[in-house]
C-alpha cells in the first residue's frame, strides 16, 4: 500500500497509530473479562493486529478503500470468526446495542466522532468498558476531577456510570500523519447505563455559563424559591461554581429541584 499519510482521509479523521510499543499497552490496559471486543476505526489493522491475538474482535469501519484492505489483510482471521468486519457508518449499525452480546470497546476513535461515540457506549447495556484513544483534552474532560479546569457536564455524566482513568499518554508522533494534538487512552470501567435524559439537561443547563455561579446558571430554568430551598438543603454557597460540586453533589441537587 502507499504510504500512511497518502492513505489518511481527512473527512474520516484518520490518524493511524503506529507506535508497537503504545499498541502494546493498550493491550496491557486491557479490562480482564471474557467479553468481545469491539472496534470502532481500525484503519490499517495496527491495533486489531494484537486485538485478535487475545480476544474475537468485531470491527467497524467506514472508509470502504480500507475494507477492501483489511478483508484481505485479515482473510485468516476472518476465516476463522476471530474477527468479524462490519464495513460502514458505525452510527446506522448502532441502535440501543451495538453488539448483541456483552462486549467492551477498544479502540483509536476518530477524533470528530470520539465523544459520541463515548457517549453511546455509555448507554449501551452491552458495552461493559470502554478503552479509547482520543484527543487529550477530550480525555480531561471525562475522567476530571471537582476543581479542576476541564470538570463538567461530560465528567459528571461520565462518573456516575462508573470508574474513569486515563491510562496513557499519547505524544502525534505515535501517529502518521502526526495529529495537531496530544492524545490519550481513556479506559472506563461501567458500573450502570447512561438512561437519565432529564439529569443531562439538567447538567447542560447547570454548565451553561462555567464561569458564573451554579445558582446564577439554575435560574435560568428553575424557580429561586426552589434553588434557595434546594441549595439550604445541601448546604451550598450560592456563590459556589458548577466544577466545584461533585459528582455526587449534582445528583442530589438534581432529585431536590425534580
Amino acid at each position: 500500500m502507499q504510504n500512511r499519510a497518502t492513505i489518511a482521509k481527512k473527512k474520516f479523521g484518520q490518524n493511524f497509530l503506529r507506535d508497537h510499543a503504545v499498541l502494546a499497552q493498550i493491550i496491557q490496559s486491557m479490562p480482564d473479562t471474557p467479553h468481545r471486543i469491539a472496534e470502532i476505526g481500525p484503519g490499517l489493522g495496527d491495533l486489531t493486529n494484537y486485538l485478535v491475538k487475545v480476544k474475537s474482535v468485531t470491527a467497524f469501519e467506514v472508509d470502504t478503500d480500507l475494507c477492501k484492505h483489511l478483508e484481505h489483510h485479515f482473510a485468516d482471521a476472518i476465516a476463522t470468526e476471530a474477527l468479524t468486519l462490519r464495513c460502514g457508518d458505525v452510527l446506522e449499525h448502532w441502535k440501543s446495542e451495538l453488539l448483541d452480546e456483552p462486549y467492551d470497546l477498544v479502540a483509536n476513535l476518530p477524533y470528530y466522532i470520539a465523544t459520541n461515540i463515548i457517549l453511546k457506549a455509555l448507554a449501551d447495556p452491552a458495552c461493559k468498558n470502554l478503552l479509547v484513544m482520543i484527543q487529550r483534552e477530550v480525555a480531561e474532560k471525562f475522567s476530571a476531577a471537582p476543581n479542576e479546569r476541564a470538570f463538567g457536564a461530560l465528567s459528571v455524566i461520565a462518573q456516575s456510570v462508573g470508574d474513569v482513568e486515563i491510562v496513557l499518554h499519547v505524544p502525534p508522533e505515535a501517529f502518521e500523519p502526526a495529529p495537531k494534538v496530544d492524545s490519550a487512552v481513556l479506559l472506563i470501567s461501567k458500573r450502570s447505563n447512561r438512561n437519565d435524559e432529564g439529569f443531562e439537561d439538567f447538567l447542560r443547563v447547570a454548565f451553561t455559563q462555567p464561569r458564573k455561579t451554579l445558582h446564577k446558571n439554575l435560574t435560568a430554568r428553575y424557580d429561586g424559591d426552589a434553588l434557595i430551598n434546594a441549595f439550604s438543603a445541601l448546604e451550598l454557597e450560592r456563590t459556589i461554581r458548577p466544577h466545584q460540586l461533585c459528582t455526587s453533589d449534582f445528583h442530589r441537587l438534581y432529585a431536590i429541584l425534580s
